[in-house]
């Protein structure tokens, strides 16, 4: 997972707690923030408890673990959400943590029209890039795209659900018409999603690439501009579905006003050269079925330049003390739970998941229900990985 636009300080941040966290975005609401962005730690963005053996070494490391219920009461213990949007760069492990978040606060009694927020949510960006996090196989990652969506339209309506994030492509190795052909070929997946759940899509974020010459990322941004405006207009009908909204991504603060500034030169070979060679690359990915197919069949990866998929969970270096430490913390924390926890009320919650998941129900009710119940999150996407199966598939699935 990339760092995102947060501060170095907090990318660099190690072994954080949702006590700790909580204490940074109380400080952080009480000097006027109105955005309060939150690193979660890999175990928690790979589905997994902090307990769980392959965890080892990564609880709290650069996030803060979020295991259950328990975690979320604490981490926004005395944080105003009425008054704050939080911000959450998790992808597939969205719907569990927007869930909790829910759950909170209406333990709080603050009504849904007053919480906003965001959740990053770019699954099928997950399946492209060598480091990304993929928890069940493309179609189903999408079915709960399509069920957080639907959700969130009605429990969470000032929540945005999808932001497509073409500079973790870059990261990769993408060119420029390749950064833009599978970020806006993801984003026409996930609104094509949204529309058949009968959700409709005010806008879909971008955010790009800021890297190279100034020249270059602006004819990249009006290439992308115009191919997703002519992608709107072809499958919706002019001006009717999801305008473009584009962030440039760099490690540095920026002007927002620049990115999408008009300048002359924007009309250049350049420009003209990426648009070309992205919308080839579209439709290319279109004759395959659109995105989704195209993931399946690994287009877009194999694209790429090959760097490798890491096994696990990736580590730098052998844990140490610190590491050590947080893993025992986190651990007698779910230890507690599930020693007071009724756990007839959380295996019953998780059999109806289950249910839900091998038909076509909306799965983000049970797994809610779940969660009220002191289900983890790592048991949530465990029983959700029995039914829709893991990726790359475990030998002898299919």
């Amino acid at each position: 997972m990339t760092s995102g636009t947060f501060p170095a300080a907090e990318r660099t941040t190690r072994f954080h707690t949702s006590a700790a966290a909580n204490i940074r975005l109380r400080r952080l609401a009480g000097s006027g923030a109105r955005v309060l962005p939150l690193l979660v730690d890999r175990p928690t963005r790979a589905g997994l408890d902090s307990d769980a053996p392959s965890a080892y070494g990564q609880v709290g490391r650069t996030g803060v673990a979020l295991d259950s219920i328990d975690d979320m009461r604490v981490l926004l213990s005395g944080i105003p959400l009425d008054k704050v949007s939080l911000s959450l760069p998790v992808d597939a492990a969205a719907a569990p943590l927007v869930l909790l978040y829910g759950l909170v606060a209406e333990e709080r009694g603050v009504p849904a029209e007053r919480l906003r927020g965001s959740v990053r949510n770019d699954v099928l960006k997950e399946f492209i890039t060598p480091d990304g996090t993929c928890l069940f196989p493309p179609a189903p990652s999408m079915r709960l795209t399509r069920d957080l969506l639907r959700y969130c339209r009605t429990a969470l309506p000032h929540w945005d659900v999808v932001s497509v994030c073409g500079h973790d492509l870059a990261e990769a190795g993408a060119g420029p018409a390749q950064e833009v052909a599978f970020a806006l070929a993801n984003g026409l997946a996930y609104v094509r999603t949204a529309v058949s759940a009968g959700v409709f899509v005010p806008r879909v974020t971008f955010c790009l690439s800021g890297h190279g010459s100034q020249a270059g990322v602006q004819a990249k941004f009006r290439a992308a501009r115009r191919l997703w405006a002519r992608a709107m207009d072809e499958q919706f009908g002019p001006g009717v579905a999801a305008p473009a909204v584009l962030r440039r991504h760099v490690r540095a603060p920026w002007s927002v006003a620049a990115a999408g500034a008009a300048r002359p030169w924007l009309r250049t070979d350049a420009c003209q050269e990426i648009e070309a060679a992205a919308l080839g690359l579209m439709n290319s990915i279109e004759r395959l079925g659109g995105a989704v197919r195209a993931v399946e069949s690994r287009f877009q990866s194999t694209a790429l330049p090959p760097r490798g998929r890491p096994s696990g969970l990736p580590s730098a270096g052998a844990p140490g003390p610190e590491a050590h430490a947080a893993h025992l913390r986190q651990g007698e924390r779910l230890a507690k739970l599930r020693a007071w926890r009724v756990q007839p009320s959380v295996d019953e919650a998780l059999a109806r998941l289950r249910r839900a998941a091998r038909g076509d129900e909306d799965v983000m009710v049970p797994m809610r229900s779940a969660l009220a119940a002191s289900t983890t999150v790592g048991e949530i996407c465990a029983a959700l990985r029995e039914v829709w199966g893991t990726y790359p598939p475990l030998p002898g699935r299919r």
